[in-house]
């Protein structure tokens, strides 16, 4: 490809990782990992969206994995996008992607974040607090205010109502009603139910709230005609996207029948997760032995860790399985094991408690999932290098 974009490679009816690793002819002689990224899988999981939720925009969450591939695919798609920062909004710009097509997502906008959206006229934009409100109204009064309330699952992987959204009964219509007091303009509302939302029914819950605050915004005037429904779609479980997707078509269209409303959701995980499967190779190993001099754990140390790629097992409470390639391994007894990252911290420990062959230094291990919340925080702590990625699409 062009555009300082890397190299695609295709595949006929299903990527095969196994095959993958075996054409990677010098995979056990270089030390950085290795994400192999299946573009197709987006397309597959776009698909999945709008047959499932066809009255709903995605608005891909950037934040999940910046990628420009990534964002480029989606874009061509024609998702639109939830941006958080000015250097998102330039990712995302760059490719073409018009205005319209992106909200600005984060309730608290540094000032020159919100002078690059109005001179983008990137309208669309999220408030939670009466500070943020006067913020706008000196900085970039023509925006379209999207009311940010809090509404949070009962269970989710990554909570944000302590750091988000206003009361939406206390609130909501305070804001509003500053708002207008300040001549600016509410086009609708928004919340979030939480990353990696395993509550069918924290949507409805929201949706009901959300229209009370369209209500109370057409009371005073305004235009109401937008609503968020934010993120929260598993990345990994289309069964469990196929019951949350009826759970949000049946409250939407009992609170929200009128088609004149848009409504998008910003689903992040949900596109990019399955995406990604991580192969490590074991640089160094260690045996555990008891007070009898019986072997008891195994400890593996690979070129990726809590650090870099598997950050989502602290950021994002991930619980990760490793898969070896090993031809004759059903045969081989298996031993306790632990997986340890690459630099000197102790707390740079994958998992622990797993069951695998006795592997040696230079074997590899597959991680599938891996899509979501790693590639743009990983860091190349302690010196050790990020996973290179390889890109591949069905024909």
């Amino acid at each position: 490809m062009s555009s300082g974009m890397q190299e695609i490679q295709y595949y006929e009816h299903k990527l095969n990782i196994r095959q993958v690793i075996e054409e990677q002819a010098k995979l056990q002689n270089v030390d950085e990992a290795l994400n192999i990224c299946d573009l197709s899988s987006l397309e597959r999981k776009y698909n999945l969206w709008v047959q499932l939720l066809p009255r709903i925009t995605p608005y891909y969450a950037v934040k999940c994995n910046d990628d420009p591939m990534i964002v480029k695919v989606l874009a061509d798609l024609g998702a639109g996008f939830d941006c958080a920062s000015k250097n998102e909004l330039k990712l995302v710009l760059g490719l073409n992607v018009e205005p319209e097509r992106i909200i600005f997502a984060n309730p608290c906008r540094p000032v020159s974040h919100l002078e690059y959206a109005q001179q983008q006229r990137v309208a669309n934009g999220t408030v939670d607090n009466e500070f943020e409100i006067y913020k706008l109204h000196k900085y970039y009064p023509q925006s379209n205010l999207i009311v940010r309330f809090k509404s949070e699952a009962k269970e989710a992987q990554c909570p944000l109502g302590d750091k988000f959204g206003c009361d939406a009964d206390a609130d909501a219509t305070a804001l509003m009603l500053l708002a207008k007091a300040l001549d600016l303009q509410v086009t609708g509302t928004s919340f979030h139910v939480g990353s990696g939302c395993s509550e069918l029914e924290a949507y409805d819950r929201a949706i009901k709230k959300a229209k009370n605050i369209f209500n109370f915004g057409e009371l005073l005037g305004y235009e109401m005609n937008f609503l968020d429904i934010g993120g929260g779609f598993p990345g990994s479980d289309d069964d469990k996207f196929q019951k949350i997707a009826e759970s949000v078509n049946s409250s939407v269209q009992r609170h929200f029948p009128d088609d004149r409303v848009q409504i998008i959701a910003e689903p992040g995980r949900f596109f990019v997760a399955a995406a990604y499967t991580l192969v490590c190779k074991i640089h160094a190993k260690r045996e555990v032995r008891n007070e009898a001099g019986k072997l008891d754990t195994i400890m593996y140390y690979l070129n990726d860790g809590v650090y870099g790629s598997f950050n989502c097992i602290l950021y994002d409470h991930q619980v990760v399985t490793a898969e070896h390639y090993l031809d004759e391994a059903e045969a081989l007894p298996e031993f306790k094991s632990v997986i340890w990252g690459p630099s000197c911290d102790a707390l740079d420990k994958i998992s622990e408690d797993l069951r695998l062959p006795n592997l040696n230094r230079g074997d590899l291990l597959g991680f599938r999932n891996m899509g979501a919340y790693t590639v743009p925080i990983a860091s190349p702590f302690n010196g050790f290098e990020l996973p290179r990625t390889l890109y591949f699409r069905a024909m």
